[in-house]
């Protein structure tokens, strides 16, 4: 190794040794600054790292291997300065070859004083080359921001990262737009706030980070809250992640929302039970109109017969109650899809109540042969109740007990009493 050997007078150990292993060094560049930074060594590392053959660089200033951007800065005259008053200075930035080619470097300075005096008498300064891991770094940097990139622009789905207890650790547009909480408001939060009371009562937050702990990723399907409140229909799929070693860094977890299918499904499932009624509902009103159209021929056919247009009357009449009473029960059903239907309660006699319920129902039992008997005690039968919902529930429960009483014999008249106390 060539150097000044005025640089090392007061030193007392032999420097030999140490010159042969320096200069021996291929990998890194290893050489010794005056007080001033003037080059007064050089190795062999140093000329391969740098480009510089010894007799190129000895007695020239340090601030060579710097760029034009970092010497107008005073970088170079900073680095000695540190090291002067610490005893030692490390940095990572561009440094520049012979040929003007940079490299990302490495550099340690380390001030080198006289053990008597304490007087400095130069710096030491090794310098090792990390261009190619700078560029693999870059390389991974721009993937992880092109990834990043690409979950930020996601916005139909929340796609987020939670640290091993749950708690949210990254956020993105999606969540916000999907949730309602800005980055800051949710970062460190735990995850549970996004269910419902009931579903924290329940644990479901935690057995869902346990069962992806366990089977490595988890899926389903449930009802979560927004910042607002409101809630939405979502599926949610939990994975694990672990790193070399096989130990738990967080989970990833991608929601997404699926309140508009939920809502289609509610939608169909509603058409479904309109047509179902609506079926049912034909069916209830065909009853009545054929006796009704029946007794209307009757009538045309037999205009002098007293007693058969009386009693095609009371055929009509009949009929026409009935239907009278399918339109109340469908305004009902109308009523409390609306939110407006209303009992009415009022002191009545419960007699009254029941008679003309079996009044309703008796030409139905008429005519599959049935009778129906009221045995009554002699005084009333005073409640409070709502008259006409009464009167409704007493006439289905007869009908169904007159349509659906069995025969035992189709061919012939059987008679069935009822008797209600």
């Amino acid at each position: 190794m060539t150097g000044k050997k005025g640089l090392f007078k007061g030193l007392s150990a032999d420097l030999n040794v140490y010159e042969l292993l320096v200069d021996t060094v291929q990998d890194y560049a290893v050489f010794v600054l005056d007080p001033n930074g003037i080059v007064a060594t050089w190795n062999s590392g140093a000329k391969n790292l740098k480009g510089y053959e010894s007799e190129e660089i000895i007695g020239q200033h340090f601030s060579k291997f710097y760029t034009e951007e970092a010497k107008a800065t005073g970088w170079p005259a900073h680095e000695l300065s540190v090291a002067t008053r610490e005893g030692r200075f490390e940095d990572e930035g561009w440094r520049v070859r012979k040929d003007g080619t940079r490299l990302w470097a490495n550099v340690i300075i380390t001030a080198m004083r006289a053990p008597n005096s304490g007087k400095l008498v130069g710096f030491s300064k090794i310098t090792r080359d990390l261009t190619t891991r700078r560029a693999a770094e870059d390389v991974l940097r721009q993937s992880e921001e092109r990834f990043r990139l690409l979950i930020e622009g996601v916005v139909d789905y929340a796609v987020y990262m939670l640290d091993p207890e749950g708690r949210v650790s990254s956020w993105n547009t999606g969540a916000q737009r999907m949730t309602g909480y800005t980055r800051d408001e949710v970062l460190g939060k735990h995850f549970s706030q996004f269910y419902s009371p009931q579903d924290i009562a329940a644990g479901e937050p935690w057995a869902e980070l346990a069962t992806a702990r366990v089977n490595g990723h988890v899926e389903n399907e449930g009802w979560r809250v927004r910042k607002d409140g409101t809630k939405f229909f979502a599926r949610v799929v939990v994975t694990a992640l672990h790193d070399a070693d096989g130990n738990l860094r967080g989970f990833a977890k991608v929601t997404q929302d699926l309140s508009v299918r939920e809502r289609t499904q509610d939608l169909e499932r509603t058409t479904r039970h309109v047509t179902e009624f609506i079926a049912i509902l034909a069916h209830e009103l065909r009853n009545p109109l054929a006796p009704i159209r029946n007794a209307v021929s009757v009538m045309q056919y037999a205009p002098g017969n007293a007693a058969t247009q009386a009693a095609m009357r009371e055929t009509i009449t009949r009929q026409t109650d009935y239907l009278a009473r399918i339109v109340d029960e469908l305004l009902d059903v109308s009523r409390v899809t609306l939110g407006t239907f209303a009992v009415k309660p009022s002191e009545l006699d419960l007699i009254d109540v029941l008679e003309r319920a079996i009044e309703m129902v008796r030409p139905e039992a008429t005519r599959l042969h049935q009778s129906l008997t009221l045995n009554t005690p002699a005084a009333p039968l005073l409640t409070r109740g709502d008259a006409d919902r009464l009167l409704q529930l007493l006439s289905n429960l007869l009908t169904n007990a007159v349509r659906f009483t069995l025969k035992e014999d189709r061919s012939r008249f059987v008679s069935r009493s009822s008797q209600i106390r």
